[in-house]
């Protein structure tokens, strides 16, 4: 999934609100959880191949009275975000970007304290609150560039690029030399876009978040937030992108990727397994799809931010928190969710996935960012900016300058941002 941060209306607090999901509302008598449960999910393709029935099948076998509806919704973020001005947003649920810290306990259940559940859990950073924890990581993901192998060696590179200039030379080769589109936007899902943010920390930077919230021009040379949008702009601008953006699609891209029409494109480690899976349908190999670092480096050593993906919460309205609580610790902690995502478990000891085995054999290291000393500053700042650092709109139009479609540079864009930044810094802190 993608992070979008968007304002949304604030919902009063249940006068219910019952801490640590204590309630024995919903049937649940003697401790054991029963009734009915509706869990959302943007993952609609597990349930469309009937992998979240498996699940939910190994759940009933531990708590046979509680009934698991599942809910799959292809545009996750937008309607979840719509559903939260009512309180009929399921039980158990993913937690929509568009939830900033400060807003979590309007929406959500605490689950415990945080500096407790970091004894097992990982990645809590994004959906903690003042000392409460309201969201729990499905899996961890790495950040970085899924390509294709093969076309990458058909275009004659033989080294991943250490720079964003080698980044544009390899696309500019595999344009030359083969036939694929040598980078995939998702322009019009949009939500891909927000990858290119989920790849701050490639400086090894714990604090980046923290230093663009101190910073009145973020989109200035020589920061992160420049690095990776001047990279997208030029990678556009070279030509090197679809040659439509109106007409992409994610599911289609996953196939092309797959099959080589495509050379790369930035995700989330995620995506690997989807890409893989997309390889074996189109009876293609599997073993072709690579994932690489951003191109940057740090001291000779590449980076790569780790962090919680979709984090599930229980519905602070739910009126069987119960049975919703012991879903959560089910699937973190029972499920194969994880693995069969080729994902980085969830907790403090887990294992790294094979999947990963292309930033053990490049020596890529990992960096959670710290976490920050004020939750809601950033998403406080960028949504009085109307920049969705993590969503679409803004990306979409430095794709459109870029191709174009759109007037301006990206001098100019950048001075805009930076424009609309400051001023929203200065409002925010004022």
């Amino acid at each position: 999934m993608a992070k979008k941060h968007i304002a949304i209306a604030a919902v009063a607090v249940s006068a219910l609100l019952l801490a640590g999901c204590s309630s024995t509302g919903g049937g649940s008598t003697g401790g054991t959880p029963s009734g009915d449960i509706t869990v959302l999910t943007n993952r609609t393709d597990l349930i469309k191949n009937k992998v979240y029935a498996g699940y939910v099948a190994a759940f009933n076998k531990a708590y046979p009275k509680v009934t698991v509806k599942l809910q799959g919704i292809t545009d996750y973020e937008g309607e979840v975000t719509t559903r939260l001005s009512t309180k009929n947003y399921g039980d158990v649920l993913g937690i929509p970007a568009s939830v900033t810290p400060n807003q979590l306990p309007q929406f959500f259940e605490p689950l415990g304290d945080t500096a407790k559940l970091k004894e097992t859990y990982r990645f809590l950073n994004d959906k903690s609150f003042n000392g409460k924890q309201y969201g729990l990581p499905t899996f961890g993901n790495a950040n970085g560039i899924v390509y294709n192998k093969r076309v990458w060696k058909e275009a004659g590179v033989t080294s991943i690029p250490k720079t964003p200039a080698e980044f544009i030379s390899d696309l500019k080769l595999i344009k030359s030399k083969t036939a694929a589109i040598p980078y995939y936007t998702n322009y019009k899902d949009g939500w891909p876009l927000g990858s290119w943010q989920n790849q701050q920390g490639f400086s090894a930077n714990t604090n980046v978040v923290a230093d663009r919230d101190s910073n009145n021009a973020p989109w200035t040379s020589g920061t992160e937030q420049y690095t990776t949008d001047a990279l997208l702009f030029d990678v556009v601008k070279n030509g090197l992108s679809e040659p439509d953006p109106l007409t992409t699609s994610w599911e289609g891209s996953k196939g092309m990727l797959a099959t080589g029409k495509v050379a790369s494109a930035v995700l989330g480690s995620w995506a690997i397994v989807q890409f893989q899976d997309a390889a074996k349908t189109a009876g293609a190999d599997p073993a072709d799809i690579g994932f690489m670092p951003f191109p940057e480096q740090k001291d000779g050593k590449f980076h790569s931010a780790v962090g919680g993906d979709v984090n599930i919460g229980v519905n602070v309205n739910s009126k069987n928190k119960p049975a919703a609580r012991a879903w959560v610790d089910w699937f973190l902690n029972k499920s194969t969710f994880a693995a069969d995502a080729g994902a980085l478990p969830p907790q403090v000891n887990g294992k790294n996935p094979t999947t990963l085995q292309d930033f053990t054999d490049n020596k890529v290291q990992y960096v959670e960012l710290s976490a920050a000393k004020k939750p809601a500053l950033d998403s406080d700042i960028y949504n009085k900016a109307e920049i969705d650092l993590f969503g679409k709109v803004y990306r979409q139009k430095l794709v459109d300058i870029a191709r174009g479609a759109a007037e301006g540079d990206m001098k100019s864009y950048f001075a805009d941002l930076n424009k609309r930044w400051a001023a929203a810094r200065s409002s925010v802190a004022s």
